[in-house]
C-alpha cells in the first residue's frame, strides 16, 4: 500500500500558475499523492480539469461541504489528509476554518486571511485540532535564502544594522489604467481581495522574508501607499519605512506598476562586519558584501553551505534551480511534519508567520490612512 500523503486541493484550476506550482511541487519528493478536490466553481470544469491532468474524478466535488462530507465516509487510512487551499484571498478564512474544525491537515496560499480578527480564530482552531498548518510564503524554500538564513543566525555578517527588500512588478499596468478592467479584477475588489492588492499580494512576502532571514522582528511601520486614480480603492504601489529597535531600521519598497518589471524581489541584509544579497531572478547566487574585501558569491549544493541549505539542495552544482523547487522544499517539510518525521522549524512557514503577515497588511495601511504615521505592529 502506498505510504505517500493523499493530497487534496481547493482552487488551483485551469490556467493557473499558482496551481501548477502547487502540483509540481507535491510530486518532487514522492511524498504526495493527489487524489481529488475542488478546483473551480462548477463541478463540470473540475471534473474536465482533473481529466486534463490525469487523475480519477470519483473525488472531484462540488464543493468544500461535499468533500468533508464524502472523505469522512471513507476508511481513515484512504481519505485525504492535507488540503492545499489556493482560492482567492477572501476564501481563505472559511475553508480554513472548515477544515481545521474537521481535522485536516492545511497548506494554504498566503495571505493566510483577509482581516487579523481571521486569523485569530484559525489561530485558536489550529490549537485544538493539533493538525500541521503552513503557509506558502515560497521564496523561504530558496536553498540560498535559507544559506543566507543560517548565516545570520550564525553571526558572519554580525548584528544587523540595515534592511533593504525591494519587491517590483509591473503586471497590473495593463489594467490599472483602464477603468472597465480595474473595476472587474479581483484583485482591485476588497470584498475579494481584502484591503489591500500590493501590500497584501507581494508586500506581504517582503515581510516575511525579512523576519525569516533576519531573525528580527518589525516593530513598527510606516507606509506611504499609492492607488494611482481616485476610484481605484487599493493600494497598486508603495513605500514602508521599518523599525526593529531604536538603532535597527529598514525600508520594504513594493509596486505593481514598476513598467517593465517582472518578478524583481531583491533582499539585502547589511551587519556590522558584512552584508548579503539576494535576487529572486537568479536566485542560485548569494551575494557575501565584506569592507575590503572583493565580493564573494555563493551557490547551491556545496559543502561550504548549511545543512538546511542543502537539504533543499536537489541537484549538483552548476544545475539552476527555482521557484518550483522552492515550494517543493515547503512541501517536503510539511510532509516531514505531518508524518512526525524530524524536520528543521524553517522548513516551512506556519501559522504565526501567516498571522504576522496579515497583521502587516494591517498596519500598513492603518499608517497610510492615518496619515503616514508610526504604528506598531501587535505582538
Amino acid at each position: 500500500m502506498s505510504t505517500k500523503i493523499k493530497l487534496g486541493i481547493l482552487g488551483g484550476g485551469g490556467d493557473s500558475l499558482i496551481g501548477i506550482l502547487h502540483r509540481v511541487a507535491s510530486t518532487m519528493y514522492d511524498q504526495y499523492e493527489l487524489v481529488g478536490g475542488v478546483f473551480n466553481p462548477e463541478l463540470s470544469e473540475s471534473i474536465a480539469f482533473a481529466e486534463k491532468i490525469g487523475i480519477r474524478t470519483d473525488r472531484i466535488y462540488k464543493d468544500l461541504d461535499a468533500l468533508i462530507k464524502a472523505e469522512s465516509a471513507l476508511p481513515r487510512e484512504e481519505r485525504m489528509q492535507v488540503v492545499s487551499i489556493l482560492t482567492p484571498n477572501f476564501l481563505h478564512f472559511p475553508m480554513a476554518k472548515l477544515l481545521l474544525e474537521n481535522g485536516y491537515n492545511i497548506i494554504c496560499e498566503k495571505p493566510l486571511t483577509t482581516t487579523l480578527e481571521e486569523a485569530r480564530i484559525l489561530e485558536t482552531l489550529l490549537e485544538k485540532s493539533k493538525t500541521v498548518f503552513a503557509v506558502t510564503y515560497t521564496y523561504t524554500g530558496y536553498p540560498m535564502i535559507r544559506q543566507m538564513r543560517e548565516m545570520i543566525s550564525n553571526g558572519a555578517i554580525g548584528k544587523v544594522q540595515k534592511i533593504d527588500v525591494q519587491y517590483y512588478q509591473g503586471w497590473i499596468n495593463p489594467i490599472i489604467h483602464d477603468a472597465e478592467k480595474r473595476a472587474n479584477t479581483w484583485r482591485l475588489n476588497p470584498e475579494k481581495s481584502g484591503i489591500s492588492c500590493c501590500v497584501g499580494d507581494i508586500g506581504t512576502h517582503a515581510f516575511d522574508m525579512i523576519e525569516y532571514v533576519s531573525g528580527l522582528e518589525i516593530k513598527e511601520v510606516l507606509a506611504d501607499l499609492n492607488y494611482l486614480y481616485k476610484d481605484n480603492v487599493m493600494d497598486i504601489d508603495g513605500t514602508i519605512l521599518l523599525r526593529f529597535s531604536e538603532f535597527v531600521k529598514g525600508v520594504i519598497r513594493t509596486s505593481q506598476i514598476a513598467t517593465g518589471e517582472e518578478n524583481n524581489f531583491t533582499v539585502s541584509i547589511y551587519g556590522e562586519k558584512a552584508g548579503l544579497k539576494w535576487e529572486q531572478e537568479n536566485p542560485n547566487y548569494l551575494y557575501l558584501l565584506q569592507e575590503g574585501e572583493p565580493l564573494r558569491v555563493l551557490k547551491p549544493g556545496h559543502s561550504y553551505n548549511s545543512e538546511l541549505s542543502l537539504d533543499g539542495t536537489k541537484l549538483p552544482p552548476g544545475h539552476p534551480e527555482g521557484i518550483f523547487d522552492s515550494m517543493g522544499n515547503i512541501y517536503k517539510g510539511v510532509a516531514r511534519a505531518i508524518k512526525k518525521e524530524k524536520y528543521h522549524p524553517a522548513e516551512f512557514p506556519t501559522m504565526k508567520d501567516g498571522i504576522r503577515g496579515v497583521n502587516f497588511i494591517e498596519k500598513a495601511v492603518a499608517s497610510h490612512q492615518q496619515g503616514n504615521v508610526w504604528v506598531k505592529i501587535d505582538e
